[in-house]
């Protein structure tokens, strides 16, 4: 079997909080879009474990509050199920601050990530310091 792909549940609709897990001077962020997502009219765009989100930073130092960044979900409550049968689910919903390309901008992350995400965005595995 090759990769990790798993069949990630998008449970993070726009406008849900996340912690942030890097130390960029971030605490907490919200949702505000979702890119790449392909949905239904009139429903709202939801992410999951790896995928790219614009968020806007809620709580932090005051250089970095009410600024608008792109960041990877690296982690969340919901409980996936990967290909080989493991069910996955976290203790709470995080991301990291990242740029366009996926690369991060803190030089450190608290607490594991997860796996699909490390595999989409491989400089985030650079900064980790457990791999799920």
């Amino acid at each position: 079997m090759k990769g990790h792909k798993a069949n990630v549940i998008r449970a993070l609709p726009t406008g849900a909080r996340l912690d942030c897990v890097d130390n960029t001077g971030a605490r907490v962020l919200e949702i505000i879009a979702v890119k790449n997502y392909r949905g239904v009219k009139r429903r709202y765009p939801k992410a999951g474990v790896a995928d790219m989100v614009i968020v806007s930073v809620k709580k932090g130092t005051p250089e970095m509050r009410k600024q608008i960044f792109s960041a990877v979900i690296i982690r969340q409550k919901k409980e996936y199920l990967r290909r080989d049968g493991l069910r996955v689910k976290f203790e709470d919903n995080a991301a990291v601050i990242t740029d366009e390309k996926g690369n991060p901008k803190g030089t450190e992350i608290k607490g594991p990530v997860s796996i699909e995400a490390v595999e989409r965005f491989s400089k985030i595995a650079s900064v980790a310091s457990i791999i799920v």
